[in-house]
């Protein structure tokens, strides 16, 4: 992999690869859920000082939100690097479809739910960035297609929607600007501001892959989404109900 422009970095400090990048992601995923699945309605006080409190809800909440950030960067590299885009789209459509009743079970412990897993939304933003660069049409048609995913990435009701779309557009087109990268995509989060913070392991980034490569670890990478929701809702099933 080429490197990436992280400009007043030292090469020694850029500690993580790919395959560390995704086993953060994975981590401070599995805190998130674990916490808005388990513990939404539990007061639990790992800190106070006078009148303010953090409760571990909150705490494990804010560490999750450097998660969607981290996939959204390894989507956008995986992009720039595979060589078959279409078999890419074809693995995301396919964990996002499996990962569908997973999501709903731990989200509502019904087979339906009112939104869709963040499969949809990581999906819908590699299409996009495949329109972008390997479109042939006019510009004009380049700009239907993305408002035509970015209007779907609003139906679905995808985990993160049409920002997590925007958000994985602009990580590509500012992916030679990792400091506007930075700047813009923190605005973008500001709403989940804890968010920005998964910028600095993105610029202790070294380019590499890592151990987690095309093999069938890729699989149980992808794979690691269904399960754990398949975990936790039955651990809340048996614990609390629904």
């Amino acid at each position: 992999m080429s490197e990436c422009n992280t400009a007043g970095i030292p090469d020694q400090w850029k500690v993580f690869d790919g395959s560390g990048l995704k086993l953060l992601a994975v981590f401070t995923m599995i805190v998130d859920h674990t916490a808005s699945i388990l513990l939404w309605d539990t007061y639990i006080t790992v800190f106070r000082f006078g009148k303010f409190t953090i409760d571990l809800y909150d705490m494990m909440r804010l560490i999750g939100r450097i998660s969607f950030p981290l996939f959204a960067f390894l989507l956008v590299e995986g992009f720039a690097h595979t060589r078959n885009v279409r078999r890419y789209a074809g693995n995301l459509l396919l964990f996002a479809l499996l990962s569908e009743i997973p999501w709903n079970l731990a989200h509502s412990g019904q087979a339906m739910h009112g939104s869709q897993n963040v499969m949809f939304t990581l999906f819908l933003g590699l299409l996009g960035l495949w329109v972008i660069r390997d479109h042939q049409g006019s510009l004009r048609a380049k700009y239907v297609l993305l408002l035509a995913l970015l209007t779907l990435s609003i139906l679905l009701r995808a985990d993160y929607g049409c920002s997590g779309f925007g958000f994985i557009l602009m990580l590509y087109l500012l992916r030679e600007q990792r400091l506007y990268q930075t700047i813009i995509g923190c605005c973008f989060l500001s709403a989940r501001w804890i968010a920005g913070l998964a910028f600095i392991p993105i610029h202790l980034y070294n380019g590499r892959r890592g151990f987690i490569g095309s093999g069938s670890l890729k699989y149980v990478f992808y794979l690691i989404y269904p399960i754990h929701l398949l975990i936790l809702y039955q651990i809340r099933r048996m614990t609390i109900g629904y």
